[in-house]
């Protein structure tokens, strides 16, 4: 049985300097440099003291002199975890399994890198029950990649599951409130959030329930109260982004949507607010910068064509504009962009000189079945990340 666990959430790789009490052991390392026990001791330690980079150093040079025992090549794993190296993280652990080395902590480590560098459906086919039981964190993390694969069903059946097995686990919690605000089913995630206490993820979708009540006051606290324990939470910048904008404060309301667009990396719903927040605020260069990054992420969704045709009209591109509302609204047909696109369109309103007027009237235009305006429809697209039709 391997003896180290993945850590409880992702940590910046930050990496601690050597105590005292180890820069002693390593002065004795001095004297004897190819001490075999004692560099795997050390490293064991660095790691301990989350000094990350000395346990790197300490198992590289190890495995210099002997290729590294099982138990060294499971401390390599979850040290290049904690590094944030999760591609070397995951070839410690297929070696493991690869050599008999099979047992459920392995398995629930090497889900976790997989998670991280992507490979989805991998981490789900290694997280099985045995798996799940390895470590507190693994029940969360079962929702979660199931989350990221989109099977919100199986997901959410799965949690009724887990749930029970762990009804105090506040981890699953917060990942069960975030899947659950994704499926559309706010009652639920009230539920989850309130049920996941203090953690980070699941206070942050407290944050996105109360923001869609329009308590803009308590939202703003509550992803304030996230951030100053989780700094770089994605969802809880935008969720902070969101909030400033319903209260007017359309320039830290961007910086805060770039900021969660960036940490999320590959959410579609966080650049499309982001560039939307950048329009209402007249920097129609950011908004469409922030367009086209949505639009390398996956050219077949609705809403960033139709952002981006609202640019095209307000710089007086009309034949631009038509063929990107044409096709915002092939792809979905109640797209918020596009229908307002549309809408500007046919008031004519695409001319160059016009662009104030495009402005002015896009902002208070209703778009859309429900018809709402660009403040209230940017949440739509922000917090889980818009769902294709």
């Amino acid at each position: 049985m391997m003896t180290h666990a993945a850590r409880e959430t992702p940590q910046p790789a930050v990496t601690a300097k050597p105590s005292a009490r180890l820069e002693r052991l390593l002065r004795l390392l001095e004297r004897d440099p190819n001490n075999l026990a004692l560099l795997g001791d050390l490293a064991s330690i660095a790691f301990d003291e989350h000094a990350l980079d000395l346990a790197a150093e300490l198992l590289d040079r190890r495995a210099k002199l002997e290729p590294l025992p099982p138990i060294l090549v499971n401390l390599k794993g979850v040290v290049e975890i904690a590094r944030r190296n999760y591609s070397e993280a995951a070839a410690a652990f297929e070696t493991l399994r690869v050599e008999g080395h099979d047992d459920a902590a392995v398995r629930f480590n090497l889900a976790w890198a997989k998670a991280m560098i992507g490979a989805y459906q991998e981490a789900a086919d290694l997280l099985d029950d045995e798996a799940i039981t390895a470590s507190p964190r693994a029940p969360a993390l079962k929702i979660q990649i199931l989350h990221h694969l989109d099977r919100y069903d199986d997901a959410l059946a799965a949690g009724e599951d887990l749930v029970k097995l762990y009804p105090d686990n506040r981890a699953l919690m917060g990942a069960l409130a975030t899947l659950a605000i994704d499926a559309e089913k706010p009652e639920l995630a009230r539920a989850y959030a309130e049920r996941a206490g203090d953690n980070p993820e699941g206070r942050a979708a407290l944050g996105f329930l109360t923001l869609g009540e329009h308590d803009t006051g308590t939202a703003l606290e509550i992803f304030e109260q996230v951030l100053a324990a989780q700094p770089d939470n994605p969802r809880a910048w935008v969720g902070k982004g969101l909030a400033l904008l319903a209260s007017g404060g359309t320039a830290a309301a961007s910086e805060a949507l770039d900021r969660g667009a960036e940490l999320f990396g590959s959410h579609l719903g966080s650049w499309i607010a982001s560039g939307w927040t950048h329009f209402v605020q007249k920097d129609y260069a950011k908004a469409r910068a922030s367009f086209d990054r949505a639009i390398a992420l996956d050219p077949n969704f609705s809403e960033i064509h139709g952002g981006l045709a609202v640019l095209d009209i307000i710089e007086g591109n009309i034949t631009s504009a038509r063929r990107r509302t044409e096709t915002a609204l092939r792809l979905d047909k109640n797209s918020f962009g596009g229908a307002l696109a549309k809408s500007l369109l046919l008031e004519g309103s695409g001319h160059p000189r016009a662009g104030q007027k495009v402005f002015d009237a896009t902002l208070s235009m209703p778009a859309g079945l429900n018809g709402e305006t660009i403040a209230q429809a940017i949440a739509a697209f922000s917090y889980g990340g818009p769902r294709r039709k």
